[in-house]
This record gives structure tokens, C-alpha cells and sequence, in this order.
């Protein structure tokens, strides 16, 4: 373990960490609040509000189970030092401001992970990777839009049957006020999932410094502050990737945004519960496919989709890259 940091060069990472977090919450507010601005239930400045209230109070709903995984289940927490803890971040932080720019919804939490296996195999090679949480990670890649997918497209087709007797007014009408239910689901499991991340990567960073005792813990003012900071960003709002998810990949009725919200956010739920890290932007994009499929396959802009797959992909090595050059150059410079 490397010396111990001054209080101005820690609060420095913490601030770094917080900057990461609220970023995230800008880039993947287009998750929470996509469905509900297309299908104009809520303007986007009331929406963004609406997301990120249920985004700072979801701490109170689901454990810490993600954060014990990003803090210790990706790279050993015996090799973190504040260098791997920077350059992990900075992998993260400047791989989301490429694909927000472009207005790619790539993964905030991806690029995080990558970001860290970057760092941690720049520190101490292949044997500072975590396999079995890694592993249940890049599982999790495949398995969270392939659910959204799939819970969707079953919610459609249950919802169309329920109300084949009822006219198209009434049900748009109904369904305009349960997506207020959908949403705040999805943006309750959005804050549970995704703030988890950072505060397992300031609670392992203290953990180095030997500041939570013998046992990796997560503060109370560190949950506080994940959560404040991805509800200021989601207040902030993505606009470019909110209009590549509500209406690029397809058009959406209330009655379909209300199940692509309740599918990903079920999917959520169950992968928060299980502490497994999830790609809220996978799960969401997934679930809006299924809802678009269910009416019939052109209805999907499948070229859109691809380039989506695409920018998946190449978080993973991409963030892992660019965390390994800043913890090479931190090196050359301390």
C-alpha cells in the first residue's frame, strides 16, 4: 500500500469521484427519462426533476450490494492506490464525455469497469483482476438488455390483450398516467444501481488510506453524496442521447413507454438486489427494442441499434485503455 495522501490531494480524488458520478447522471438521464419526454407525457425540465428526486431517495430502498462488488469484486483491493483510483476515473470520465458528445448511450457503468481493469492491470498485471466478479459483470452485459428485451415484449403483448375491447383514447389516456408510475420505477433503480459505483470506488479509496477501519465499508456521508451528485446530473439532463433513445430507435405510444420502463426497471431491481452492476443504458435501450418489435420488426431502426452495439462494445477496452495511459503517465510525473 502506497503512502498515505494529504487531506487536500484525497478530497481532490473524492471531488474527482463526485464529478465522475454527477456525469453519469447527466449522460444516462436519456435512460430515465427518454420514454416519458417522447411520448410528451412530461415536458423534458419537469421530467428531469421528476428523475432525479426518485434518483437521490433510491439509497433508501436497496442495500449496498453493488458497491461491495465495484469495490472489491472487479480488482483486488489490496493492489488500489489513489494512482489506480485516478486513472481508472479519468478512463471513465473522458470515455462518457466522447460518447455523450456524439450522442452515443453507451455505458456509464462499462466504462467505469473497464476504467478500473485498465488501471488495476497498468498497477499489477492480469493477477489484480477479480475474475469472478469481472466475469459475472461481462455476463451482465449480454444478460440486462437481453432481459429488458424480453420483459418488454411480454408486457405488450399482455397490456394489448388486456385492453383489445377499449378504445385508443381511453387507453392512451390511462396509460399516460401509469407511465408516471413506470418512470419513477425505472429512475428508482437507476439511482440504486448506477450511484453504487462510485460510492464503492471513494469507499475502496478510503479503504486504502486506512480510513474505514479493518473491514471495506461504505460511509453514510459517502452514500449521501453518490446520490446527491447523480441527481444533480440527471436534473441537468443529456439531451443529445435523449433524442437518439425516446425517438430514434423507435416511436413510442405511452402504453409502450410505460412497459420498456416497468421491463427495465424489474431488470434493475433484480440486478441491484443481487449486487450485480448493470448498464442501465443497455437495459433500457433493450427494453425499448422489445416494446418497438412487439408491433413489428421494421418498426425498430435496427442501423440505429447497431451503432449503439457498437459503442458497447468498445467501452469495455476503450475506457481500459485510456485509464492505463493516465496511470503510465501519473507515473512518469510522481
Amino acid at each position: 500500500m502506497e503512502m498515505l495522501l494529504s487531506l487536500p490531494v484525497l478530497i481532490g480524488l473524492i471531488g474527482v469521484a463526485l464529478l465522475f458520478d454527477f456525469l453519469n447522471g447527466l449522460h444516462d438521464a436519456a435512460n430515465s427519462i427518454a420514454t416519458i419526454v417522447s411520448t410528451r407525457v412530461l415536458r423534458p425540465q419537469y421530467a428531469v426533476a421528476w428523475a432525479a428526486f426518485f434518483n437521490f431517495i433510491a439509497f433508501t430502498v436497496f442495500g449496498l450490494h453493488v458497491a461491495q462488488t465495484i469495490g472489491t469484486g472487479i480488482i483486488s483491493a489490496d493492489i488500489v492506490t489513489p494512482q489506480v483510483i485516478f486513472a481508472a476515473l479519468m478512463g471513465a470520465i473522458i470515455w462518457n464525455l466522447v460518447t455523450w458528445f456524439f450522442g452515443l448511450p453507451s455505458s456509464s457503468s462499462h466504462a467505469l469497469i473497464g476504467g478500473l481493469v485498465g488501471a488495476g492491470v497498468a498497477k499489477a498485471g492480469l493477477p489484480a483482476i477479480e475474475w469472478s466478479g469481472l466475469s459475472k459483470t461481462i455476463g451482465a452485459i449480454a444478460l440486462s438488455p437481453a432481459t429488458g428485451f424480453f420483459l418488454a415484449l411480454l408486457l405488450v403483448l399482455i397490456v394489448s390483450w388486456t385492453v383489445v375491447k377499449r378504445t385508443p383514447f381511453a387507453v392512451d389516456k390511462s396509460f399516460r398516467r401509469l407511465q408516471f408510475v413506470s418512470a419513477s420505477l425505472y429512475s428508482l433503480g437507476h439511482g440504486g444501481n448506477d450511484a453504487q459505483k462510485t460510492m464503492g470506488i471513494i469507499a475502496v479509496l478510503l479503504f486504502s488510506q486506512g480510513l474505514t477501519g479493518p473491514e471495506f465499508e461504505v460511509p453514510f456521508w459517502v452514500v449521501l453524496s453518490c446520490q446527491t451528485a447523480m441527481a444533480l446530473g440527471t436534473l441537468f439532463g443529456g439531451w443529445r442521447i435523449v433524442h437518439t433513445m425516446g425517438s430514434k430507435i423507435t416511436r413510442l405510444t405511452p402504453m409502450q413507454g410505460f412497459c420498456a420502463e416497468t421491463g427495465g426497471a424489474i431488470t434493475l431491481f433484480g440486478a441491484t438486489f443481487l449486487g450485480i452492476p448493470v448498464s442501465t443504458t443497455h437495459t433500457i435501450t433493450g427494453a425499448i427494442i422489445g416494446v418497438g418489435a412487439a408491433r413489428r420488426v421494421s418498426a425498430v431502426r435496427w442501423g440505429i441499434a447497431g451503432n449503439i452495439v457498437i459503442a458497447w462494445i468498445v467501452t469495455l477496452p476503450a475506457a481500459a485503455l485510456i485509464a492505463a495511459f493516465f496511470h503510465w503517465a501519473v507515473g512518469l510525473i510522481v
